[in-house]
């Protein structure tokens, strides 16, 4: 593949925003060149509550524009990734003295009714006295509403709209620094640093799209030389993840005194996913880490439901994240709103740069569509819009078809446990054929660090998914971090460093 020697779009920061607007526009006939500075996915994008939704408590703000467009996105994206997306149904306690069930059943009502649901079941009312959802929960929630949102492996959408774009001819360019931005009339000229050889180039393009999430400011500050720039708002969103507190497949939503809300959410086959927090922050979003406070809050919350309480020495692993949203004023975190928002920025008809403030995973993909309006109007338009009817890699059959996927690739390769066969599928879909290649045995799936990776899936990743590290595998393309302990993980590390330097610009055009 020629390089261009003037790019028509510079992106900066992969995580979901940046990765699903490269894969648009390279779709459309743009050349685009992608620089993250760390992993892909590595901030915002693999800290949230792994959920595909309308989000129902956006509507309490008033958020209908909102909430519609991330209904319509859940089937939509569903069809798109069928293996790493998939629908879960919620539970609500009906708790007396907070939210009147009149007004849950209001805005539920609109959830079923103003998104386009097709496949998708409807909201229904269970008693708790009968149902299984009320086994685990305090006798005092005798009655809840249910309803349908989706689950998706957060990383995993990230990466996937990568490797697409790569795939489309997008050069894709991770732990890759840019350090500085200058307009020239009718381009830009921005040097990136790849931090870890030292090694630096000059990238030329004619718009530079700002996805840098938490970053976002500073890029404007340190990288473009804008002064007393202020934007987005930094939230901490903390989750706590607990050894499985119940068995059944739907997920929990609970109220809490303080009008917030949490989730708990079945996690990784043996685990239970409890979040999220919502605090302002002031730091490095690399350094975001839970706070005491934090832990006790949602401990105490769910402990609120949960006839077993939640405990701190109960928590197997927790995770922080800080969410760029986009500050419109408001007084407390919780009602800021969860809308993008985008800005051209182009003087006197030169080169444009575009600033994605706030965003919620949901609704990236549309939102990416509202970028390439704007890129169209500094641009000339190329392609139409086409990501709604297509699949991400791997997700090549329909939506409700995952199990015969699995038994195709069972069938395909009996020595596989079937455990195993169905978490390939859940990760790499129609390509975990490709990652398993012409293996007769287990014996030819290699080295085995733990927790069934094998050797020919870590290979695959770094030759495919831009892996370099422990924890980019174990963290957020596998998860499978929740079951190695810290001697496998540095066996791990030992084994990429002696397969990986240089893989990733191979990996990425």
């Amino acid at each position: 593949m020629s390089i261009p020697e003037i790019h028509d779009i510079f992106v900066i920061g992969g995580g979901i925003n940046g990765c699903g607007i490269a894969r648009d526009a390279v779709g459309r006939g743009y050349s685009v060149y992608l620089a993250e500075m760390n992993d892909l996915a590595s901030g915002t994008s693999s800290f949230s509550t792994k959920l595909i939704h309308g989000g129902l408590r956006y509507l309490e703000h008033y958020e209908f524009r909102l909430v519609r467009e991330a209904l319509m996105e859940r089937e939509v994206l569903w069809k798109n990734a069928p293996h790493i997306i998939w629908p879960m149904r919620f539970v609500l306690p009906y708790a007396k003295g907070l939210r009147p069930a009149w007004l849950i059943r209001l805005g539920l009502f609109l959830y079923d009714h103003i998104g386009g649901r097709k496949l998708l079941p409807a909201t229904r009312t269970l008693d708790m006295r009968t149902d299984a959802a009320g086994k685990p929960l305090k006798p005092i929630f005798a009655r809840a509403f249910e309803y349908s949102d989706g689950w998706v492996n957060d990383a995993r959408l990230v990466v996937l709209n990568a490797r697409d774009a790569a795939d489309r001819g997008a050069i894709v360019r991770t732990r890759t620094k840019v350090t500085s931005a200058r307009r020239e009339a009718d381009h830009w000229t921005v040097e990136v640093e790849d931090t870890r050889t030292g090694a630096r180039e000059e990238v030329k393009a004619r718009l530079v799209v700002n996805a840098a999430g938490p970053w976002i400011d500073h890029v404007l500050t340190e990288t473009v030389g804008q002064n007393n720039v202020h934007n987005v708002r930094l939230v901490q969103g903390s989750h706590i993840v607990v050894r499985r507190k119940f068995d059944d497949p739907r997920a929990y939503f609970f109220q809490n005194r303080d009008g917030r809300i949490i989730f708990a959410i079945p996690y990784e086959e043996d685990f239970t996913l409890i979040g999220t927090t919502d605090q302002d922050y002031d730091g490095d979003p690399h350094e975001a880490r839970i706070t005491p406070a934090e832990t006790s809050y949602l401990c105490e919350a769910a402990s609120e439901y949960f006839s077993e309480p939640v405990k701190p020495e109960d928590i197997v692993w927790t995770y922080s994240g800080v969410r760029p949203l986009y500050d419109d004023g408001a007084t407390k975190a919780q009602e800021a709103t969860r809308d993008y928002v985008l800005k051209a920025e182009s003087r006197d008809g030169q080169a444009a740069i575009v600033n994605i403030f706030g965003g919620k995973i949901t609704t990236y993909r549309r939102l990416a569509e509202s970028m390439l309006e704007i890129i169209e109007k500094h641009l000339g338009k190329k392609g139409k819009p086409w990501t709604a009817a297509a699949a991400l890699p791997g997700g090549e059959f329909p939506a409700t078809a995952f199990d015969a996927e699995v038994a195709k690739l069972k069938s395909a390769y009996p020595f596989l446990e079937m455990k195993l066969a169905r978490r390939l599928t859940r990760l790499y879909g129609t390509r975990a054929k490709t990652l398993l290649g012409l293996a007769k045995s287990e014996a030819d799936l290699g080295r085995n660090f733990g927790a069934d990776l094998f050797e020919v899936e870590v290979r695959y990743l770094v030759a495919n998914e831009w892996a370099m590290t422990s924890e980019d595998i174990l963290w957020r393309r596998t998860k499978r971090g929740l079951k190695l302990d810290a001697e496998q993980a540095a066996a791990l590390d030992e084994f990429l460093h002696g397969i990986s330097p240089g893989v990733h610009h191979a990996a990425a055009e």
